[in-house]
């Protein structure tokens, strides 16, 4: 399974790829505005691709539960100066993420080229369209409810099996929209309208999710579920994340995103090697 536009190749059946995670956001739950200003993101951003980060992930607006919405302009002015500012220096290639038409225009003009949507293209109908015309990859996760509510007692009979169904019609809904299937990655959304068991169960029942044949991206890094687990808080989640991490990758994971890329690097190195049963 490949993914292939523009000058980029990202070969899924060779190894697993690793996101970093930079948020340009004042209230993000994992690095708290850390990475605000333009220096700081930037540096930052230099950093991951030095320590191996397959993908930058640059958001402008944080997704945590209960959080607010930004303005479209305000989103705009926080991501596309980084973008622009990164893309001069990194050659992996850079995801927006946002489900804003207009964000992720301004975006993949500075020069993403990965569009990342928590809405799997429900909130906004120009976004597949966009994408389409740009011919650019969308990651399509799924999420029950808004970030406002999705954690006010979520419910599933069989959480993989509904996931899976939503995950089904949001491809749909993309190649519906002009966007080539072999285009698309899916994300159950860990942590988005689920418990923490709910999410316990998507990792250890993430091959169900290759019936799809998509590439299956997964997001764990700092979760309230490892925290949960481990009675530790966001600053010491650090080998909790990379079990959940490993446990992905040998799921069946082919895209990892996290914040640190470091530690991420080794334990997918490590699992692959696993997994093929060879060292090289």
């Amino acid at each position: 399974m490949k993914l292939q536009w523009d000058k980029y190749e990202l070969d899924l059946d060779k190894r697993t790829y690793v996101m970093g995670v930079l948020n340009v956001t004042p209230d993000s739950f994992s690095d708290g505005g850390k990475y605000y200003s333009l220096e700081a993101a930037v540096e930052h951003g230099l950093a991951m691709a030095e320590q191996g980060a397959d993908i930058l992930d640059i958001g402008g607006e944080s997704t945590r539960p209960f959080s607010e919405r930004v303005t479209t302009q305000e989103e705009i002015d926080r991501v596309v100066p980084v973008i622009e500012a990164l893309s001069k220096h990194v050659d992996v290639p850079i995801s927006i993420d946002t489900y804003k038409s207009d964000v992720a225009k301004y975006a993949l003009d500075a020069g993403a080229s990965i569009i990342n949507d928590i809405s799997a293209l429900r909130f906004d109908p120009a976004l597949g369209p966009l994408a389409a015309d740009r011919g650019v990859p969308v990651i399509l996760m799924h999420m029950k409810g808004t970030p406002e509510n999705m954690q006010k007692n979520p419910q599933y009979d069989d959480v993989v099996g509904e996931i899976s169904d939503f995950l089904e019609d949001a491809i749909n809904r993309a190649t519906q929209s002009g966007i080539p299937k072999d285009m698309v990655v899916i994300d159950p959304g860990i942590g988005f309208g689920k418990t923490f068991d709910h999410n316990l169960i998507i990792l250890r029942d993430l091959g169900r999710f290759q019936a799809l044949q998509r590439p299956i991206l997964i997001g764990t890094s700092n979760k309230s579920f490892i925290g949960h687990v481990l009675d530790k808080p966001v600053e010491q989640r650090a080998v909790g994340t990379m079990a959940t991490v490993a446990v992905a990758v040998l799921n069946g994971a082919h895209i990892v995103r996290v914040h640190n890329v470091e530690m991420a690097v080794d334990t997918v190195r490590m699992v692959d090697a696993i997994r093929k049963g060879r060292a090289d």
